[in-house]
């Protein structure tokens, strides 16, 4: 399947092409099998940062306006609870209105309200600082039911020139898979087809308790991993290297759309959805070495 995204950066108004999985012919990853085990997950990295949502969101920037790819949901600052150091992402069957993207004055009704946050400040690795490799972590427990679209993702503004990676995206009826996924492009604001879905199915229910979810990125290579086992390793998308997203720093995002063009046709009967869901976010957490 191949889709178009949008996304935009933290509550501008630039509207640009993107949000998610796009899987496009003959990806040109590197698939590790079998995987293997990451013998210790902070081993020698440094810790940078890190949110254990006990206290507040001062961290993060919450969106408050629809979005984009057919969704259904009106992101709410609302949505989002903290209570006993763990965030909830709360989802809801509500008709609610609000502005259609962000910073947007026109307004619609959504059928769904849920939430989305992006970190206020930037993170990836950097040559001038010699920082050659980051690394970023999130134990999440994701949502169950039909029209769940949870994400872990990371992206640079302007898109996508700075690139996207999708650390973790899976839809509430297929509890046993999620997928990763990167994006780059070589014009700011202009859709593009060097990405590189790589699905992951045949896992423990995702949704009955927390995994740990990871980005390894290094100058030349992208790693996912999974309670620390090695889903996936990509070396270049497309015709571009991962070497070209270095340097562009990212923000770090969590939210739970609602539909869209990311379920395929059969899929986006809203009347089938869930009424109710959650993903909870323990940690999220940021190293270097």
């Amino acid at each position: 399947m191949t889709k178009m995204h949008i996304r935009i950066g933290a509550l501008s108004i630039l509207s640009i092409l993107l949000f998610s999985c796009s899987s496009s012919d003959d990806p040109e990853t590197e698939q590790v099998n079998p995987p293997d085990p990451d013998p210790d997950p902070v081993k020698e990295w440094s810790l940078v940062w890190e949110d254990n949502f006990d206290t507040d969101l001062s961290a993060w920037n919450a969106w408050d306006s629809g979005a984009f790819n057919e969704e259904v949901q009106l992101y709410t600052p609302s949505q989002l609870v903290l209570e006993n150091g763990v965030l909830s992402v709360n989802v809801e069957r509500k008709e609610v209105t609000g502005a259609t993207i962000p910073g947007s004055m026109d307004q619609k009704m959504f059928p769904y309200t849920s939430g989305r946050i992006e970190t206020k400040t930037t993170y990836g690795p950097s040559s001038a600082a010699g920082e050659q490799e980051y690394r970023f972590m999130a134990r999440i427990q994701l949502p169950a039911g039909a029209g769940m679209w949870p994400a872990f993702w990371s992206f640079g503004d302007p898109w996508p020139t700075k690139g996207e990676i999708d650390i973790l995206e899976a839809r509430g009826n297929e509890p046993n898979q999620f997928q990763s996924n990167v994006f780059y492009g070589t014009t700011a604001g202009t859709a593009t087809s060097f990405n590189n879905e790589e699905i992951y199915t045949n896992l423990d229910d995702l949704t009955a308790d927390f995994h740990t979810y990871e980005l390894i990125w290094a100058k030349d290579k992208l790693t996912i991993l999974l309670d620390d086992v090695v889903k996936a390793t990509y070396t270049t998308i497309r015709n571009h290297n991962i070497s070209d997203l270095f340097d562009n720093k990212h923000k770090i995002t969590l939210n739970v759309a609602v539909g869209g063009i990311f379920f395929p046709p059969g899929d986006r009967d809203i009347t089938a959805y869930a009424d109710t869901a959650v993903m909870k976010v323990d940690w999220v957490k940021v190293y270097k070495r």
